[in-house]
């Protein structure tokens, strides 16, 4: 048997493992229990390696997995930014570490960041009220359109229908289906909402409709104002997906373009981590008439002082206490740090990026002008193959197959993180996976850790364990 040792993995014909020489093992007997016999076993395999071995095992795992703080992570919609390690560090001050349940005289300092983070956000969205319960982008959408739900049910007014442009995140579907309502698609003219068809989809039964600006494809609706009147002409509230606000930072404000209602992912627009199932943050701004129906508790202040309360027609509770705070913290040290300024120059980097980058690759990006993200379409090749090579270019690819108003779609977004000299290599990468044959993106990536596995059957029969595969 042969070990590769930059990889240090099983090299064998028949099988690949990463780290397969670091599974050492041994087996303790187990003594007598006071247990049942049937909840009880006789022995136990656990993993023995020296500690040597075990500090090179987690360096080396560190060394294996592609993340921003090893080059750029280009991946549309999801927007991988760099998370500025200052604010973990102030998420991390042992006074910001107080429980949840005390009086809040004893918080006021906790419960002056909410407020001041309220009106952070409030400002920058030009939203009323800001609520910072929901623990995720998801989250926070379906949030809205509970606050929506109640808004027409206060004014007795029973809407069944949801309308969601084609190019709009899945997530949009799903919210509007898990709360109850019948989802309208929207056909796109051109990248863009089509405002005619618009017009037909509208009506008594429209709660709202769920709308991304710039959208997926980075383009920005320039009817938003028509589409705007269009909604509410019909009764309707017009809902802001926050993923791509970070295009729109200190230049346009979704309040001001007509929305009701809206969440932002602070994941995605103030760097705060993204992905590894942690904690996430999705607060919800809404306009002045719908601020009564925000969850409880809510922060505000009064008479010098801050203190939660419950506003007037409230939706409830939609997370534990109120919120993720050390997400909540970290959200507020980037805001705070970068300030209007700070804010409107991350916006123009983002767009001039994504600009830059669409403009020397080789690939052909149907729609524009666009924004802080692109879609090119791989034209003959598969998208995810083309994918898979980039990684043995020593780059992360972007988004594959999606959004599917782009045949073989790679949608990308470099985010205001990078520099000239990133963008250039990331360039060269796709312009090499470009001009190679299919054969050859077939039987990518041959550099990583990981080689092409069988996705259907890891999604289906996953192995969740951390012996070798024989011992399994």
């Amino acid at each position: 048997m042969k070990y590769d040792q930059a990889r240090w993995t099983d090299d064998s014909e028949d099988r690949y493992e990463p780290l397969l020489s670091e599974k050492a093992n041994e087996t303790v007997e187990v003594e007598d229990s006071a247990l049942p016999e049937d909840l009880t076993r006789d022995s136990l395999t656990l993993p023995a390696p020296a500690e040597p071995e075990l500090a090179r095992h987690y360096t080396r795992l560190s060394q294996m997995n592609y993340g921003v703080e090893s080059g750029p992570f280009p991946l549309g919609s999801c927007t991988m930014k760099y998370n500025p390690s200052f604010t973990e560090d102030v998420a991390a001050r042992q006074d910001a570490a107080i429980h949840p349940d005390r009086p809040d005289a004893t918080v006021q300092g906790t419960l002056a960041l909410c407020h001041r983070l309220q009106d952070y956000l409030g400002r920058i969205g030009g939203m009323d009220a800001v609520t910072l319960q929901p623990p995720a982008g998801a989250a926070g959408e379906f949030t809205g359109i509970q606050i929506a739900k109640a808004y027409h049910e206060a004014n007795g007014d029973e809407r069944r229908e949801v309308v969601i442009p084609e190019s709009a995140h899945g997530t949009n579907f799903a919210t509007a289906a898990m709360a109850g309502y019948e989802v309208v698609e929207l056909p796109s003219d051109d990248g863009r909402v089509d405002t005619e068809a618009l017009a037909a989809a509208v009506g008594d039964d429209t709660a709202a409709l769920m709308l991304t600006n710039p959208n997926t494809l980075g383009l920005f609706e320039r009817d938003i104002e028509e589409i705007a009147d269009l909604v509410h002409d019909a009764g309707g509230l017009l809902y802001y997906d926050g993923a791509n606000l970070n295009a729109l930072l200190g230049r346009a404000r979704p309040g001001d373009m007509g929305f009701d209602v809206m969440h932002y992912n602070v994941h995605k627009t103030f760097a705060t981590p993204h992905g590894g199932g942690g904690p996430g943050a999705g607060p919800v701004g809404v306009r002045e008439g719908l601020a009564k129906f925000l969850p409880t508790p809510h922060v505000r202040e009064r008479d010098g002082n801050y203190e939660h309360y419950e506003p007037e027609a409230s939706i409830g509770k939609v997370h534990g206490f109120y919120g993720n705070w050390p997400v909540l913290v970290k959200a507020f040290a980037y805001i705070a740090r970068l300030g209007d300024a700070g804010l409107r120059d991350a916006s123009a980097k983002a767009v001039l990026n994504a600009n830059y980058l669409a403009e020397q690759i080789d690939y052909d990006v149907p729609f524009g002008p666009f924004h802080h993200e692109f879609v090119a379409s791989a034209g003959e090749q598969d998208a995810a193959d083309a994918a898979k090579r980039m990684l043995d270019y020593g780059v992360h690819p972007p988004t594959t197959k999606w959004p599917e108003i782009v045949d073989e779609a790679l949608m990308t977004e470099p985010t205001e993180g990078e520099t000239k000299r990133s963008l250039d290599q990331l360039a060269a990468a796709f312009d090499a996976v470009a001009a190679e044959d299919d054969e050859t993106l077939a039987a990518a990536p041959s550099r990583p850790a990981a080689k092409r596995i069988d996705q259907v059957s890891a999604a289906r029969t996953p192995r969740l364990s951390w012996q070798a595969l024989d011992d399994a």
